[in-house]
């Protein structure tokens, strides 16, 4: 197929690679505009623009899609991929394509439409979620959906992990459905509007944790912040950053919620409104991300310590 292909972070390179050693013709690859990114803020190329570059693929980087209707149509594209771009598609660009734009979405559609399906599944508590390969539309992620694939959430999953996984498994389902599509063995399903749920964009106010919540919800959460914006909490008037939380624990441990009751290489175990957290690595501001252990050699974190701020940490009823 010739094939126009739009995507931006490192969880739309599988799928590019992957359409390439497929066979089809990839004429453009569309990615956001260089933008300023580490402490230099230096100007850096999009993970999809760097794979592009790599395979000597033509890169497009305008500011508006729309403007880009002349082009794409004298590209006479069968299939538009969208994955994660960055940029709403007009309707007029939506028509281009033979067999229309075609999007692979984060999470089991309708469930998690929006701009943070995987971080906001895990902090939900989800068992599974998987991909979805859906017929773009007008409407955020409202079109109907070609096929999906789905994987667990395991107790150990973070946002990282699990986004690494989903790209894959979305690469390989996208490559499946697009044969099936061309052999005309599938149809479009449309969605049911009444079981969706929207994963709103991640904020960074989102942090700081609340240690009067459960520790199963401050679990989920933890993981579904790594990595961005990373959990965090304060300690002695410093900002601590907990990147890695251990397997949730029985037990009936009571007490003022953010007070640490044991520290150990094994773990920092912290209490909350509804059971106990060992945190197993975390960060000071200004520092290095270290193991629980390694952390404890150079501060002296200890049983009995409080965690947060007491006007978000009430006692535990």
């Amino acid at each position: 197929m010739n094939i126009i292909f739009a995507g931006t972070p490192a969880f739309a390179v599988p799928a590019l690679e992957l359409l390439r050693r497929a066979g089809h013709a990839i004429r453009a690859v569309y990615t956001q505009p260089d933008r300023p990114a580490g402490r230099g803020r230096q100007l850096a190329a999009s993970a999809v623009k760097q794979c592009a570059q790599t395979h000597g693929i033509e890169i497009r980087q305008p500011e508006k899609i729309a403007d880009e209707e002349k082009r794409l149509r004298a590209d006479a594209p069968e299939a538009m991929i969208v994955i994660a771009y960055g940029l709403l598609l007009p309707p007029t660009v939506l028509a281009i394509p033979r067999f229309g734009c075609l999007n692979v979405h984060a999470s089991l559609l309708p469930r998690w439409r929006g701009a943070a399906p995987i971080p906001r599944a895990i902090e939900a508590g989800d068992k599974e979620t998987g991909v979805s390969i859906m017929q773009m539309e007008a409407g955020l992620d409202t079109g109907p959906v070609l096929a999906q694939a789905r994987t667990p959430i395991h107790e150990i999953d973070t946002a990282q992990t699990l986004t690494d996984r989903l790209a894959h498994l979305g690469a390989e389902t996208l490559a499946v459905t697009l044969e099936r599509l061309v052999r005309g063995e599938i149809m479009a399903q449309p969605q049911d509007a009444s079981r969706a749920s929207y994963a709103k964009k991640l904020r960074k106010d989102e942090s700081s944790l609340v240690w009067s919540q459960s520790a199963a919800a401050l679990h989920c959460k933890l993981r579904a912040l790594n990595p961005w914006p990373v959990a965090s909490t304060g300690w002695r008037g410093k900002t601590l950053r907990l990147w890695e939380v251990g397997p949730l624990e029985a037990g009936n441990a009571t007490g003022t919620p953010g007070t640490i009751v044991q520290a150990d290489a094994a773990g920092i175990r912290i209490l909350t409104g509804d059971g106990m957290l060992a945190i197993t690595r975390l960060q000071v501001e200004g520092g290095k991300i270290l193991a629980a252990g390694d952390f404890l050699n150079g501060y002296k974190l200890a049983a009995g310590d409080r965690l947060g701020n007491e006007t978000q940490n009430p006692p535990a009823r």
